[in-house]
């Protein structure tokens, strides 16, 4: 076992956990409190960037705990600005985040597993084996590095943050949770619930979790049909959560936190693209307060699916707008580096690694 494996990763340790560990060296508890600052407000990689703290005391942290840190393995830039990066894990293993930029808006997608068990038919990472999820501090790093970013490449600050890429964030509830809490505190960056979005493919049970936790982000559900057959045909996950279950929960979710859902449906030629499709969607937007993304599909390698034709998905969104939902066509960002809706799947440089 190497000497990194031996210490305690120190982000692990809540505030009174941290006192123990202070007052146990005969130091006063105040210094819990500045190394949990160093952590999650300032975002240290290091024990010697906690300049407030004595040598002896730095000494100490470096001997028993280690901050497992995500750095940027690869990032690649598109043309529309989107950039794409491919996380690197303590562990050598590697997910996708990406920072979007648009002219209203800062956003970064991130990751909440490696790899996905869901096998979603239109996704790159359904192809992937699960095979962990992330802390955490994983997903807390994944925000800073892009915030980084934002700041960095367009002088302008991070202003919304969507749980969109690797993984299915419902999965791994509570490290999800516990990221937005150090996300969202003002012990933490201090970001507003209401700038944050968990995704999800659709998992009855966890949507009224989040129900019963009163959560203050927002929360997405990626529908892509609002037809049993169709939807189970692309997402298997469809066939233990069906859209009578789905709907449930999403009353009770709203009944419990009374936050509007938006619907993600990728539009797809020939499959969930005609009229008969919208009305099926503007049906089931009827059980909650909703608003409906439509996005364009993004082609995957050994893919099945293309993207609908312009004059489908205008005549789709138009009838949903006739019925008075409110709707928007999302157009792909990042598409010449695979940093799309559906395209992160760690390819050329981003291989995952496994011990």
């Amino acid at each position: 076992m190497s000497e990194t494996t031996q210490k305690k990763d120190v982000r692990s340790l809540t505030i009174e956990d941290l006192k123990a560990v202070f007052e146990s060296k005969g130091e006063k508890a105040f210094r819990a409190k500045q190394v949990y600052e160093w952590l999650w407000k300032k975002s240290a990689q290091s024990f010697d960037e906690m300049s407030n703290l004595s040598k002896d005391t730095r000494e100490f942290l470096n001997t028993h705990f280690v901050i497992n840190g995500v750095n940027v393995g690869d990032k690649q830039i598109s043309a529309d600005g989107t950039i794409k990066n491919a996380f690197r894990l303590a562990d050598n293993n590697v997910v996708e985040g990406v920072l979007i930029p648009t002219p209203k808006r800062m956003t970064a997608c991130i990751s909440s597993q490696v790899g996905c068990s869901l096998t979603c038919k239109f996704c790159a990472t359904g192809k992937l084996d699960r095979l962990r999820n992330l802390n955490a501090d994983e997903i807390y790093d994944q925000v800073v590095l892009i915030r980084n970013q934002a700041e960095e490449h367009y002088n302008i600050p991070l202003s919304n943050i969507v749980y969109m890429g690797m993984g299915e964030p419902l999965l791994n509830y509570r490290n999800v949770l516990a990221s937005i809490d150090k996300i969202t505190s003002p012990e933490g960056l201090n970001m507003a619930p209401k700038r944050i979005t968990v995704s999800t493919a659709g998992i009855a049970k966890m949507i009224k979790k989040l129900g019963d936790d009163q959560v203050k982000f927002n929360l997405a559900l990626s529908l892509h049909a609002a037809n049993d057959e169709k939807r189970s045909k692309i997402m298997p996950i469809n066939e233990q959560n069906t859209l009578e279950s789905l709907a449930e929960a999403l009353k009770y979710f709203h009944e419990k936190t009374g936050s509007r859902v938006t619907y993600e449906y990728i539009i797809f030629r020939d499959f969930n693209d005609t009229l008969n499709d919208a009305r099926e969607l503007a049906n089931f937007c009827k059980h909650v307060p909703c608003k409906v993304n439509v996005i364009e599909y993004n082609a995957i390698d050994g893919g099945e699916f293309q993207q609908a034709d312009e004059a489908k998905v205008n005549a789709f969104t138009s009838f949903l707008e006739s019925k008075n939902i409110i709707v928007k066509v999302r157009r792909s960002r990042g598409k010449d580096i695979d940093a799309a809706c559906g395209q992160l799947a760690n390819k050329n440089k981003a291989k995952k690694t496994v011990n």
